[in-house]
């Protein structure tokens, strides 16, 4: 994947999120609450949701560029060619990730993503 966030790996409309937040599993960490539901493509989907309680638009702009970062890093758009199942993922970013390291928000969504498929390796 390209250092771009290409709209095939987004989750862009609200009835995206609404049906993972509302049938996709549920696993809350300490820097991220991630929601995970199966989809029929072949890649992974990621859409995140930081809310003005999180902090200023700069805050949640740093916290959005981390996680699209540490998600580009786990390869979603070859997730069926590696035989994992392709998940759609929300995720929830608290406030304490703000002022935490790339390495331990990225050990916190692998271990949300281990959490959520048993499949995908750790």
């Amino acid at each position: 994947m390209s250092q771009r966030f290409p709209t095939s790996v987004r989750l862009r409309v609200r009835s995206e999120f609404t049906s993972v937040q509302e049938r996709g599993r549920r696993v809350s960490l300490r820097y991220l609450t991630l929601l995970a539901m199966p989809n029929s493509l072949d890649r992974d989907r990621l859409g995140i949701i930081a809310s003005r309680r999180m902090g200023n638009a700069v805050a949640r702009n740093r916290a959005k560029r981390m996680l699209r970062d540490i998600f580009r890093r786990q390869e979603p758009d070859t997730a069926a060619a590696r035989g994992l199942r392709p998940l759609d993922l929300v995720i929830i970013p608290r406030r304490e990730l703000v002022a935490a390291s790339v390495a331990a928000v990225e050990q916190d969504f692998r271990i949300a993503l281990h959490r959520v498929d048993r499949s995908r390796p750790q």
